[in-house]
């Protein structure tokens, strides 16, 4: 048995007891997110967040609801702010090195989460371990420490002001904390994975990963890795990327629903043999996994550093929101995800909304953006209803979506309301305005809201498409400085600045 094979004998035993402690965290949830509910308020007592809100005061989660308001992004800025010039124990203890640069908006303004080394090492790397004992539990095949898995991620820059800081992708911040006994089993090499240009570095990927023959497992947002494949397969002059990379055997995702991209994906991959697996690892932390390797659905994380809290869709715009803990949320509730976490975020409202599928153990879907809608009319279209339709029309019309917007169409005068749609393909169909139709059918079939609203064309019409040339989107993301392998487009918007922006550049 060759020194690899050894090596990955060993750590299927030793991901085998990890799989123990998670089948115990999901048998007894309560008691593990009280007890980090404890450790993030007795760790943070004496922060100067810690102090402003009373936290030597606070013995219960219902002290906590009381004593802290729900939190954004724009609320936690100035603290963050402060702690990106090497400010200490401001919303964590101690000094905070190092922050992710979220990838969440396309706007010019973006957000840096803190990541604290209690975060990286209690949520991010820890999650990570956790999905490869679910993989192992899963594939009494699986190689990922005797082979190869891609390494796609973004750069590291220095924070202007503090040298001792650094932020980037958070990818690109759990590459740099990679453990050493993982080190060899990753490609491309460190140096390239964080290269700080996007296109040089997905040159120089192209040019290795089209010799590596012992890929066994990749990772990506689907659209970014689309683009890799594309370049390897003309690169190489094969057919497919199983050509390229036979022995592969698994493909995680998150970000973006992955439903469009499935099929495009089995043309990549066209052979049997290769798992997919949804992960929900963000800037702000590890929060899900798969929960097998035929379960669709997402088990939650208690045991990685994070105290969870739902809030219900009835108080996402009050001024007083009030959240919902563990014990107290519904099957088939949409719930924006509200975190406390070992980074110093307090009661953030992560911008993630889901679903809980399931509450024994608790498994969740992500179901959007809580700003991610098109509700202009009192129709509630949310991402996970646009997502499904469009992967029903698509297998319909046997064509392939690359990226797509959606965003209203108001009334004006005598004209009705309804939503246009950007739509940039991989494959068209032969009609797309049969297309439309089939696309408006399936999202009247899951949104009753939107039923209501397309009967008989009273209030809306059907929904409209308009083609785009092939890679506007990524020259839109380049536009607005945005051109990395973490970047997503935004898929609903409730007003029209996407679309308009997008238009305006190929105009």
């Amino acid at each position: 048995m060759g020194v690899r094979k050894i090596i990955n004998h060993g750590m299927r035993w030793y991901l085998a007891q990890r799989y123990k402690h998670i089948h115990a965290f999901y048998e007894n949830p309560f008691p593990v997110q009280e007890k980090w509910f404890e450790y993030l308020i007795r760790s943070a007592r004496y922060t100067e967040w810690g102090k402003k809100h009373r936290f030597d005061q606070i013995k219960t989660q219902a002290d906590f609801a009381d004593q802290v308001a729900i939190q954004d992004y724009t609320s936690l800025k100035p603290y963050i702010e402060r702690a990106m010039q090497g400010e200490r124990d401001v919303l964590w203890h101690g000094e905070t090195k190092w922050f992710s640069k979220s990838s969440g908006t396309t706007s010019a303004k973006s957000k840096f989460i803190p990541v604290t080394n209690q975060n990286l090492k209690q949520c991010h790397i820890k999650g990570t371990w956790d999905t490869m004992s679910m993989i192992y539990n899963q594939l009494p095949s699986a190689r990922q420490f005797e082979c190869k898995t891609l390494l796609m991620g973004g750069g590291l820059e220095k924070v202007a002001g503090n040298p001792n800081a650094h932020y980037g992708d958070v990818s690109a911040i759990m590459i740099q904390h990679m453990p050493q006994v993982a080190r060899p089993f990753f490609t491309p090499d460190f140096a390239t994975a964080l290269h700080p240009d996007f296109e040089e570095k997905l040159a120089m990927m192209t040019r290795m990963l089209s010799k590596e023959k012992d890929m066994v497992m990749i990772g990506g947002v689907p659209t970014w890795l689309i683009v890799l494949f594309r370049h390897i397969l003309d690169y190489t002059g094969k057919q497919h990327m199983q050509e390229v990379w036979p022995n592969l055997q698994v493909y995680t995702h998150g970000g973006v629903s992955f439903g469009p991209y499935r099929e495009q994906f089995k043309n990549f991959f066209p052979q049997e043999g290769i798992n997919y697996f949804e992960i929900y690892n963000a800037s702000e932390g590890y929060f899900a996994m798969q929960h097998g390797k035929d379960d669709k659905d997402m088990l939650l994380l208690m045991d990685s550093g994070v105290y969870y809290e739902f809030l219900p869709q009835s108080e996402w715009y009050k001024e007083d929101k009030k959240a919902l803990p563990l014990s107290a949320v519904q099957l088939g509730e949409n719930y924006a995800l509200v975190i406390s976490t070992s980074a110093g975020l307090w009661r953030y409202i992560t911008g993630d909304t889901v679903v809980f599928t399931s509450l024994n153990p608790h498994k969740i879907k992500i179901t959007g953006r809580i700003n991610q809608f098109v509700n202009a009319f009192g129709e509630e279209v949310i991402v996970e209803n646009t997502s499904i339709a469009l992967t029903t029309a698509c297998n319909i019309m046997n064509a392939e979506v690359k990226d797509y917007t959606v965003a209203p169409i108001y009334m004006d005068g005598n004209k009705k309301g309804g939503h246009h749609w950007l739509i940039e393909w991989i494959s068209p169909p032969s009609e797309v305005e049969t297309f439309a139709r089939i696309l408006d059918q399936e999202i009247q079939g899951l949104n009753s809201d939107y039923m209501a609203k397309r009967y008989k064309d009273l209030a809306l019409e059907q929904l409209k498409i308009t083609s785009l040339p092939p890679g506007t989107f990524h020259r839109w993301l380049k536009h607005k400085g945005r051109y990395n392998s973490q970047s997503k487009v935004p898929r609903l918007a409730n007003h029209t600045d996407y679309i308009d922006d997008i238009l305006n550049l190929i105009k």
